[in-house]
This record gives C-alpha cells, structure tokens and sequence, in this order.
C-alpha cells in the first residue's frame, strides 16, 4: 500500500464508466450519540433502555439515493438485512446480496466477514456506514486478508476521528462514483470508556487506501505537537508506572529525561525506575544489571535516517530489546521528514521481527503508525 497517491485503473475505474460498489453498513453505530453515552461500544442495550434510536441506516439511505443521481452505472454489492440489503432497496437498488448475518443482533464479526466477501466479489471500493470503531474493523479485515480495496466512510458513528470519512452522506455518494486516484489515510479510534470520563485517547490504528477529494474530511489532531508536550506527556506516564525504562539518546529523548528532574546523557543511554536514576551513560552490562520484571526502552528516530536501533545506542543491545517493550517517541515533523523507521541491531532474526508497523507517539494522545523496513 503505496504512500502517494494511486491512480485507479480497476474493473470499475474511470475507463470502465460502472463502478462496482461494495455496502456495508454498522445498524448499531451512532445509537449512544443523542442518549448521551458519547458511543455505543459496548452500551447498545443501555442505549435502547434510554431510547435511542438507530442513525446509521438514515445516513446510509442519504448516501444511496446521492449515489443514484450520479451519471455513472453503478452496480451495488451488499450484505442482507440491516448490514445494506434493506437500506438499498429502500434507496432503489437491486443489490447483489454478498451473504447474511445470523441475527439482528450484529457484531464487529459481520463486519469483518461482510467486508472479506465483498472483497471476494470484486469490487472497486468498499463503502461502509458507522463511526471510528467500524472502520477499524473494515481495515483490519482488509489487512487479514491482505486486500488493497479502497475504501470510504459515510460519516454514521458518535466518534469520527479517522481521515477516512466523507464530510456528509451525499459526498459520499458523490466521491464513490467520481474518484480517480486513491491515497493512504489514517483510521484513529479512541478509549471510549475514558472518553465518558473527559479524557480523549486517540490512537492510530491502521492505514488505508481512500479516494482522493475534497470533500473527505481530516483526522481530528488531538494533543500538542511540539517535543516540550511530547516530553512532559511521556516523563508524566513514567512517573506512574513501576517499570524500569531505559531512556536512550538524543534530544527527544533528553526532554523526557529533564522533565524528570535529571540531567541525563544527551549522547548516552540512562536507566530509570520509580523516582531513581539507576545507571547513568550506560553500557550493556549497566543496562542489563540494572533491568527488573518489566523494562520499557524509550528511543526516538534518528533525524533523516529514521534509525530506532542500531545507530549511536548500541549499547541497547539485542538482548537488552529481547527483555523490553519498545515505545518510539518523535515529533509529527521528524515523522513527516523520514517516513519510514529502520533497525540495525547486529542480530538478522531480531530485526526481522522488528519490522511491520510500529506505533510511534507524537503527543499525549495521538499516535501514529510508521513502518519498520
């Protein structure tokens, strides 16, 4: 899955004048909105105990019947009953139905499974109806089966954080009939339950291929930007936690150490556990002697090489990582400017599986995902 845009030259791209669409809507997404419950994760049936109503199919229909005046053929695909069936023929369509859930009753389950026989029949791009929580279902079915369809939300759920929505229903129905290129955008969801307590969490959970257009909206930035909020977030988390942290080179990572209170190594690595410094410019030996049960490294990419491991910290060596988690911390501009992250640790076996995705924070919510290569 490409970075830059991506022209679209599928069965139903501009060339072919029909577009094939694939439909799935989230019947439940959207329902805790307006009984105040801020989402529906997990609070569907205290949802209905306080009236709710369900908003995802409306948004579906409104969507569809944009969808019908476009001047491109469109041949809908979708899933029985509430999940696109009856809000399709509602809308006018004879839809190819693709299968069926067992019950009214749907789960993220039958998204996945409607999403992966969708993509089965071809289609040249899934649209789905919901919030954050289904389109992180419809990217990880992607992912499961290793698909590259685009695809594009119609805005339905209480939480739309993720860059993968259309601003309205009828932009959606617009967008998917009249898109040439396609590119890589985030899908975000957040801690509902911390949420309902005032605190927004976000955190990036994947990336997909979406239409390129005016009319999709961006990804809600929560938190600060700048290394100082990044730092003060990370040292704050430390403090509240019994783990012992190894807090590598560099300037990013030097912030966190000066917001503990200590003046730490700039080039070197220290080592941290509940309000102690343990070993100071550390070597190996230092770091392994000084680890416990639980051990997080905190590192930060090497400006334009993108490095996490294997460039100026040797002394975190494979063993050392072997016995840690890993928390990669950077600014959005570092980010922005090396695009991809890289290991070197000496050790083959080790860095292949280090490669994939690696969530890197960048504030005090927000993450990002970037990939190790």
């Amino acid at each position: 899955m490409g970075l830059t845009d991506r022209v679209v030259f599928g069965r139903g791209g501009p060339c072919s004048g029909m577009r094939r669409i694939g439909l799935v809507v989230n019947p439940i997404a959207g329902m805790g909105g307006r009984v105040g419950l801020k989402g529906t994760d997990n609070k569907v049936e205290e949802a209905r105990r306080r009236g709710a109503e369900p908003r995802a199919p409306t948004r579906a229909r409104q969507a569809l019947e944009h969808l019908r005046e476009q001047p491109v053929e469109v041949e809908l695909y979708t899933y029985g009953g509430v999940m696109g069936e009856d809000e399709a023929v509602a809308a006018g369509f004879d839809p190819v139905v693709v299968g069926d859930s067992e019950t009214d009753e749907t789960a993220s389950a039958d998204t996945r499974e409607a999403v992966r026989r969708l993509v089965e029949a071809g289609v040249d791009l899934v649209l789905f109806v919901g919030g954050d929580g289904t389109a992180v279902d419809v990217a990880e079915a992607l992912e499961d089966i290793d698909g590259e369809v685009p695809v594009l939300g119609v805005p339905g759920g209480v939480k739309v954080y993720s860059s993968v929505f259309a601003v309205t229903p009828r932009a959606a129905g617009r967008i998917a009939t009249t898109f040439e290129r396609t590119e890589t955008r985030e899908v975000n969801d957040i801690d509902e339950d911390a949420y309902r307590g005032g605190d927004v969490n976000t955190e990036l959970k994947a990336l997909v291929e979406v239409p390129v257009g005016d009319e999709i909206q961006s990804s809600k930035q929560i938190g600060g930007g700048t290394v100082e909020a990044l730092a003060a977030a990370v040292a704050g988390d430390i403090r509240d936690d019994d783990a012992t942290y190894v807090l590598g080179p560099g300037s990013t990572v030097d912030a966190v150490k000066t917001e503990l209170g200590f003046n730490g190594s700039p080039l070197g690595v220290d080592v941290w556990r509940e309000g102690s410094v343990l070993a100071t410019d550390a070597g190996e030996s230092d770091i392994l002697a000084s680890l416990g049960e639980r051990n997080v490294i905190v590192v930060s990419p090497i400006g334009g090489q993108g490095f996490i491991f294997g460039r100026g910290n040797d002394q975190i060596s494979p063993e050392v990582i072997q016995r840690s988690d890993i928390e990669v911390i950077a600014s959005k501009q570092k980010l922005d400017d090396i695009g991809v992250l890289r290991v070197d640790t000496g050790d083959p076996e080790l860095d292949e599986a280090l490669r994939g995705w690696q969530r890197v924070r960048v504030g005090k919510f927000e993450r990002r995902l970037l990939k190790v290569v």
